[in-house]
């Protein structure tokens, strides 16, 4: 295993372990709770995303499941806090960072998640190698997308 292998499967089993976002918020006005299972492995995840002036202002989750699984949640949480700041992530924004995921870990391999665009996320880069754990990885990503569009 390479240097830069090892430390993305340390960043997962981080995230797998210290869950950022952990736990639901209370609902909100314009809060949405979505739950997403993947039926091949049995992953769940129950997110709760809350919008305010047209911003994610807030996403927390529960879930059970494998490492990819509950570390991409985290990371999710983790990259939307950071990239949004005190007031949010705008929703386009947050739209579009969750079309780019889909489009990386549906390539095969062929394009790497950005460090810069996904901070911790990037270490999802290798699953899309594995098509089985693509929806893994993809199971929070895709209750964030379903939870915008209601809330």
């Amino acid at each position: 295993m390479s240097g830069l292998d090892a430390l993305y499967q340390e960043l997962i089993l981080d995230h797998a372990k210290n869950r950022r976002g952990f736990g639901l918020d209370e609902p909100g006005a314009h809060s949405a709770t979505v739950h997403q299972r993947n039926p091949i492995c049995g992953d769940e995840i129950t997110l709760r995303v809350t919008t305010e002036d047209d911003r994610v202002a807030s996403v927390t989750w529960e879930g059970a499941g494998c490492s990819i699984s509950q570390a991409s949640a985290s990371m999710l949480v983790a990259l939307l806090r950071e990239d949004g700041g005190d007031d949010g992530m705008p929703l386009p924004d947050a739209q579009a960072l969750i079309e780019r995921f889909r489009e990386a870990l549906r390539s095969r391999g062929k394009i790497p998640l950005d460090e810069e665009t996904f901070g911790d996320a990037s270490a999802l880069s290798g699953v899309s190698k594995y098509t089985a754990r693509v929806k893994c990885a993809m199971l929070a990503w895709v209750a964030l997308e379903e939870g915008l569009r209601q809330a």
